[in-house]
């Protein structure tokens, strides 16, 4: 099976560039912001050899798994733009819902989720499953002519491979007994993209972006220690702002709101991180 977009999807006007193996999706959709693509791109592929995730860390993805990068090139401030990475987590866990037949994937029942949903996020930028990282996204931008800019939104997920020696857990779909290749999940997440973004609405509808994200929020109201520049803070994890920043409540009961960090939550978050 070849990538394709969801007809919803094509009928919007976006376009799908497929390869086999890439050096990172990320850059060569920048890369095409730069000679002046109008965005709306979709840059897939089951192999990348140089991806990267936050901080500049290294993102494996060997044959078989799902790279994949939409290019935009949106009006507004880039400040709003920053927050399509909640609609990103929001579509690809929808993406997975759908693709992924119940019963295959149970919820997490230990202190990094609340058991309600079998794919949960992780803020800012990961998608959990049975507790576990099964997906990251990561979104870079570049400025173009006119004082406009451009912004890659990546997203890796691990459908049949996962690095083994990360200080966190992780997964893939086939360690967890589902049987979805990276062209079937790729159709289903540029359907719920589009769903998602229609709802995002150029940032008008972020209030309703920020409810749905929350409703899937893994380690809400459970204790967390977010690494910051060196520093860890400690407390619970009480919500995210209207500007989908970290709100924590620390041991003292000052409410304190994160606007960048490392995220860590149950056992993992009482220890020293």
């Amino acid at each position: 099976m070849a990538f394709r977009l969801a007809p919803t999807t094509a009928s919007e006007g976006f376009r799908l560039e497929a390869h086999d193996s890439v050096g990172s999706t990320n850059a060569l959709a920048l890369e095409h912001a730069r000679t002046g693509d109008p965005g709306k791109l979709w840059v897939v592929s089951k192999k990348q050899e140089s991806g990267r995730g936050r901080r500049g860390r290294a993102w494996a993805t060997p044959e078989g798994n799902l790279a994949a990068t939409l290019l935009l090139v949106p009006g507004g401030e880039l400040r709003l733009a920053a927050t399509l990475g909640f609609v990103a987590g929001l579509a690809l866990a929808d993406a997975l819902d759908a693709v992924v037949p119940k019963g295959r994937i149970a919820v997490a029942v230990d202190g990094a989720s609340q058991g309600r949903n079998r794919f949960e996020l992780k803020w800012p930028n990961d998608v959990l499953a049975a507790g576990a990282k099964l997906a990251g996204i990561l979104l870079e931008s570049t400025m173009l002519q006119g004082g406009r800019f451009a912004v890659a939104i990546g997203i890796g997920v691990n459908v049949v491979a996962y690095p083994r020696d990360l200080p966190y857990p992780a997964t893939s779909l086939q360690a967890l007994g589902a049987d979805c290749d990276a062209e079937t999940l790729f159709l289903a997440l540029s359907d719920a993209w589009s769903e998602n973004a229609r709802l995002w609405d150029d940032g008008r509808g972020l209030n309703a972006v920020r409810k749905r994200w929350l409703a899937r929020a893994a380690g809400l109201g459970g204790e967390v220690a977010v690494r910051i520049d060196g520093n860890v803070v400690r407390g619970i994890f009480e919500t995210i702002d209207e500007d989908c920043r970290f709100v924590i409540r620390d041991d003292q009961g000052s409410v304190l709101t994160i606007a960048a960090g490392d995220v860590h939550f149950g056992a993992v978050a009482s220890a020293r991180v």
